[in-house]
């Protein structure tokens, strides 16, 4: 005799006995996944429609080459994450194909919880914005990964990934506006490009674009792009990371990524955009090595930009560039904009440049000008150099001005600014506003360590 599963408080009869038969409870099923793009595809359809958590362990290191996008999903490799889904890539790779139209690889959405682990990611090329395609048409992001609802990333790798629009392009690898954490991953090679012709696009995060909370741990942001249209006064920046919301980073190395603008602004590797809420946190690692490029333009920060809320603890910021040539390079290093508040505590900040032949280059270590607040305590500024041949170079360690409200404030509290360089002010460089020394060290720069001369008080030579 048959019996039909029933209420646990119900039962059913079995050879006339009343037998309780509890429901079926959703369970964890795992699904091994052949190096088939079909059994793939397969995979993730059947553990979207089934109940509970998910995981697809793929097959190890082979590459899943897709070369159309999804029928149901176009802006997609692969149909949508809807439910909690854990992809255990074991090496594997996801790839677009070179010749295949352009897509996203993966795109989770509202519902979904996508748990990533060794897994490459590649070559994914965005044409759409699931997150703001309704409220501004245009906007294209996550050339990767597009997370609305929750992601956890680790042990992966996203490569040569691309967002590109003639409007705004954010998150050439990750774009998160959802809940999101990636650990112990590199992200290089991307690419976020503004291709339009108006004045005022902009391409941001090159190798992560965060609209929600999302955390990044022991990762590595290396050689990924930001580019804008020549001359459109278009912004191009957040190279490695750029933050919209709350955002933390620990332990993170982000080197050799670029912004560039000619003709426009081109802002930090580390950046975060309009005035919001959420602070940017960044602790331990490193940020190294960028470059900001704006010829005829502006470059802001090379390493770090500022205009919202922001905390940097315990990093190396070394060898960042900010350069302009015929325009104005400011902030080698770091970069407070007007609305920015800035607490720095207890970093290296050393061998950065600002460089702005025939132009104006100001602040290669710090640089606060625009009315922001600066709290800086037991950093080292050391060995940063502004130049500007047929120019203006004032600030090697620091450069601060009040901005157009005057009001702007940097307060140093047990600094050593030494051996920095610039044609005026080589350690600091003070041009209004307020700023003040509390038990700091300012010595051994050239060709002096203040000015204009007694500007500062507690810092003469």
């Amino acid at each position: 005799m048959s019996c039909r599963p029933m209420p646990a408080v119900l039962g059913c009869l079995v050879v006339g006995a009343l037998v309780a038969v509890p429901t079926p409870a959703a369970h964890a099923a795992t699904l091994q996944v052949r190096c088939s793009v079909p059994d793939l595809v397969a995979a993730i359809n059947t553990a979207n429609a089934s109940p509970g958590a998910d995981t697809l362990r793929l097959a190890p290191t082979c590459t899943y080459r897709l070369t159309a996008p999804h029928a149901a999903s176009p802006g997609n490799g692969l149909p949508q994450i809807r439910s909690k889904i854990s992809i255990d890539g074991r090496g594997a790779t996801i790839a677009r194909d070179t010749r295949a139209p352009k897509f996203r690889i993966l795109f989770v959405a509202g519902t979904g919880d996508l748990r990533l682990d060794r897994v490459t990611v590649k070559g994914g090329f965005a044409v759409d914005c699931p997150f703001f395609e309704d409220q501004v048409p245009g906007i294209v992001c996550g050339g990767g990964v597009s997370n609305t609802g929750m992601m956890k990333v680790t042990r992966s790798k996203f490569i040569g990934n691309t967002a590109r629009s003639d409007v705004f392009a954010q998150g050439g690898a990750v774009d998160s506006p959802g809940t999101g954490s990636v650990s112990e991953t590199e992200v290089s090679g991307n690419h976020v490009v503004y291709s339009g012709t108006d004045a005022g696009g902009g391409a941001a995060g090159a190798a992560i674009a965060n609209d929600g909370p999302l955390t990044v741990t022991r990762s590595r942001l290396t050689g990924n792009t930001a580019t804008v249209t020549k001359d459109t006064q278009s912004t191009a920046f957040g190279a490695g990371i750029i933050s919209f919301a709350e955002t933390t980073v620990k332990d993170t190395i982000i080197s050799r990524n670029r912004s560039y603008a000619p003709g426009g602004f081109a802002r930090a590797a580390v950046s975060n955009g309009i005035p919001e809420p959420g602070r940017l946190t960044v602790t331990g690692g490193a940020i190294k090595d960028n470059t900001s490029d704006a010829p005829h333009g502006t470059a802001q920060g090379g390493g770090l930009a500022n205009n919202g809320l922001m905390t940097v603890s315990k990093v190396k910021i070394s060898g960042n560039r900010a350069v302009a040539e015929d325009g104005t390079a400011r902030g080698g290093a770091v970069r407070v904009g007007p609305f920015g508040t800035l607490d720095l505590t207890d970093n290296h900040i050393t061998g950065n440049t600002v460089d702005a032949p025939n132009g104006t280059a100001q602040g290669a270590g710090l640089d606060n000008p625009d009315g922001g607040t600066l709290t800086a305590t037991r950093n080292h500024v050391l060995r940063n150099t502004a130049t500007a041949k047929s120019g203006t170079a004032e600030g090697g360690g620091l450069y601060h001005a009040g901005g157009s409200t005057g009001l702007g404030t940097t307060t140093l509290k047990g600094n050593t600014i030494a051996r920095n360089r610039a044609g005026d002010g080589g350690g600091i460089f003070k041009a209004s506003g307020t700023l003040t020394l509390n038990g700091d060290i300012v010595r051994d720069n050239r060709p002096n360590n203040c000015s204009p001369n007694g500007t500062i008080p507690g810092c003469t030579g």
